[in-house]
């Protein structure tokens, strides 16, 4: 699909790893398995329930038109294709000091005050940019 940045398959490890600190929202601690990205993610789990074990595709695209543009009128979006959908921006890009000689680094976005860290080879985040507009997509495999 073009124009998605990021997609992969996600598997849940952990449900608040530092404890539950909203009702309606968890934290994920999870895996990716094509890119072995680590991330952790706030997801609404009142709208969009998800369990340790589950594994859901996951997609990080600067566009919902399927070609990479902006969606006009009723234009086919990825958002059809997806079950959970957040509009946020990425704040900050930093690298992981604590990785050794595997030089990791981790991607920081805010979704209305829901948070998506995603830390991984430097090779696979060449697309993202600080400031920039994302959205994220989920459905569940």
């Amino acid at each position: 699909m073009a124009g998605i940045y990021f997609d992969d398959i996600i598997k849940v490890e952990r449900l608040d790893p530092d404890g539950k600190k909203f009702d309606k929202v968890s934290r994920i601690q999870a895996q990716s398995e094509d890119y072995d990205m680590q991330l952790l993610l706030d997801v609404n789990t009142e709208l969009y329930p998800i369990n340790v074990g589950e594994k859901f595709r996951m997609a990080l695209a600067p566009s919902l038109n399927v070609s990479g543009t902006a969606v006009k009128g009723a234009a086919k979006s990825l958002a059809d294709k997806f079950e959970y959908v957040m509009h946020g921006l990425l704040y900050k890009i930093s690298e992981d000091e604590s990785s050794g000689p595997d030089v990791k680094v981790m991607i920081y976005i805010s979704f209305g005050g829901l948070q998506l860290m995603l830390k991984g080879n430097p090779s696979y985040m060449g697309k993202f940019k600080v400031d920039q507009r994302l959205f994220l997509l989920m459905r569940k495999e």
